[in-house]
């Protein structure tokens, strides 16, 4: 994978964010897209071959749209300043994110602002076992990779059905699970780049199990 000739693209299009731009240059961003894609696919087979319940996920259904969605955000730029994917993404669960950028790339995974079903799901699943996820997240090279949970919208009251001395009250007022993983570009360049991406999936993986159990029992 060229990430190079993909960063450059991006340069560029940072530069010139309108169809005409796109238009003129349509022949460099399907080579970029189709590298991408072709990344994707060998990151996939890898991850197939190692995990017994990975959910096959080619690159052409993995890679996101590079147009954002003006109809609901309107103010936002025509194209995106990225290349993000999804892998593991077996439908209605939270899968395994990559995103390469300009010059901050980064890995995420978990539930973003899930529906009002899913939510109430997580939040059964913690007050049924809330000390499995807090494992998951305290453990040390968990906690090196990720942090913690992403800070998003939290309630400041406990949710209906839960009291304030809940003993997992502080992970049941979140309204996002995720994690995510920023890293300088200068990663993309090393040999071992993708063992890396293996490495990520891997640390991740309880996490988002966890999740992905909770929203589909």
């Amino acid at each position: 994978m060229d990430f190079k000739n993909l960063i450059t693209f991006l340069q560029e299009l940072n530069k010139n964010n309108n169809k005409e731009w796109m238009d003129a240059n349509r022949k460099w961003y399907h080579q970029v897209r189709n590298e991408f894609v072709g990344w994707l696919d060998e990151l996939n087979d890898n991850l197939l071959r190692q995990y017994d319940d990975y959910y096959d996920t080619p690159g052409k259904k993995g890679i996101n749209r590079i147009n954002n969605n003006l109809l609901y955000h309107p103010k936002r730029s025509i194209y995106k300043d990225h290349f993000g994917a999804g892998l593991d993404k077996k439908p209605n669960t939270g899968d395994f994110y990559i995103e390469i950028g300009m010059e901050e790339s980064m890995f995420a995974g978990g539930l973003w602002r899930p529906d009002s079903k899913r939510l109430a799901s997580v939040r059964d699943a913690i007050d049924y076992n809330g000390e499995e996820l807090k494992v998951i997240l305290q453990k040390p090279s968990f906690k090196r990779k990720f942090g913690g949970l992403v800070e998003d919208v939290k309630l400041t009251r406990p949710p209906k059905g839960f009291s304030e001395d809940h003993p997992h009250i502080d992970l049941l007022k979140h309204k996002t699970f995720a994690v995510m993983a920023k890293f300088d570009n200068t990663l993309l360049f090393q040999d071992n780049f993708n063992e890396k991406v293996f490495g990520v999936y891997k640390e991740m993986l309880p996490f988002r199990t966890y999740l992905n159990k909770a929203i589909t029992v």
